[in-house]
């Protein structure tokens, strides 16, 4: 067999939703932007979203919301995607980097504790692997020091945690909605709140600062009740990215959106197949506490002391791998703010991600799990 590590769920539904950007010619920033936000607002149950090109995008903009002051620092899981860190060092702050609970692979609230300090404005709690962080904690936490809260959703999308959906505990919730994830628009992000003020200068942000979307002045144009020759105009008050989604990944996100529930009801079936199938394992035991009843996930592990042996002889049966994540820490560029973190920097060595997708099918679960249990023997 070759099974690969992750294939976004594409079909029928999303080539008919782009035939129809095509037919329109209009495939840049345009109204079916406007749409995908109006309905992930619906779905999420939030007052505003903005689309933009990626997760990365919508955590930068989310801390920007703040306007902190520069040099202040903001409370960072030590595990998570480099992107998680980048934001606060985009507006001129200084990550802070947090231990994670060794079961969950989310924030520690020890460890938020300890690394608080009066030069903390935020915390941006991620939900690893779709399993939810103890949002109504960190909440709580925040509150008592008067932070503010970004909920990284990168790794979920639909989900809740404890009857709210994950992305509105938070001040801002940002999602990703690249090629592996749980849904996808190739690449892409979005950025939503309940405080639809506070994200409002954002859509200006995502556009160069420029305050009209071109489809929106191009809508004027044509407009014979209200002619005016100055239809062109536009204004840049305030510094921009070109940080925008387009017509295209919101055609894809339309029909994405639409079967989000379907997706993770799939892998969740995976997930408990996996679960079952490895319960007897000695020396491969699951990444994270799954609850797949419960939660959605977009990616599945083990945990394995051999890890590096165990991920040379999957690959020699044929089967895909991957490690999520390192602690950033141990990164070049991020050892300058290296503070201890020593849970992180030994339970990462044996985290394997395996195989996880909507179309993943039973037998090659099974041929997964026979190649498992191999190992296992052999161990």
């Amino acid at each position: 067999m070759n099974i690969r590590l992750f294939k976004p769920c594409l079909g029928e539904e999303e080539l008919n939703y782009i035939k129809d950007a095509f037919d329109r010619a209009w495939i840049g920033l345009g109204p079916r932007v406007s749409e995908f936000e109006n309905e992930w607002s619906k779905y999420l149950g939030c007052k505003s979203s903005i689309g933009l090109n990626s997760a990365t995008a919508a955590l930068h903009l989310a801390i920007s919301a703040f306007k902190f002051p520069a040099g202040k620092k903001v409370l960072v899981p030590a595990i998570t995607f480099a992107a998680t860190a980048f934001a606060p060092i985009y507006n001129q702050l200084e990550p802070e980097f947090v231990d994670v609970d060794e079961n969950t692979i989310s924030i520690s609230m020890n460890d938020l504790e300890k690394k608080y300090s009066k030069d903390c404005v935020a915390v941006m709690p991620v939900h690893f692997g779709g399993h939810p962080a103890q949002m109504d904690l960190i909440m709580e936490f925040a509150k008592s020091k008067n932070l503010k809260v970004v909920e990284d959703c990168a790794h979920t999308a639909g989900s809740s945690y404890k009857g709210k959906k994950n992305g509105l505990w938070g001040d801002i919730g940002c999602f990703s909605f690249e090629e592996k994830k749980a849904m996808t628009t190739g690449d892409g992000g979005m950025l939503c709140s309940d405080d639809a003020e506070l994200i409002a200068p954002m859509k200006a942000s995502r556009w160069v600062g420029i305050d009209k979307d071109t489809w929106k002045r191009a809508d004027g144009y044509t407009d014979t009740k209200a002619p005016d020759a100055r239809h062109w105009y536009y204004e840049i008050a305030s510094l921009g990215y070109k940080y925008n989604m387009n017509d295209l990944s919101a055609s894809i996100g339309l029909a994405q959106l639409k079967k989000l529930d379907w997706m993770n009801a799939e892998r969740s079936r995976h997930i408990k197949r996996y679960l079952d199938g490895i319960k007897s394992l000695v020396h491969i035991k699951p990444l994270l506490p799954f609850e797949p009843d419960k939660n959605s996930y977009w990616l599945f592990g083990v945990r394995c002391e051999k890890r590096d042996e165990l991920i040379l002889y999957l690959k020699s049966k044929g089967i895909a791998t991957g490690v999520h994540y390192m602690p950033l820490m141990l990164f070049p560029y991020f050892k300058k703010w290296d503070n201890g973190c020593e849970t992180s920097k030994r339970i990462w060595n044996s985290f394997i991600t395996l195989p996880l997708f909507t179309e993943l099918t039973e037998i090659e679960i099974d041929y997964i799990i026979e190649s498992l249990m191999e190992f296992d023997k052999k161990y």
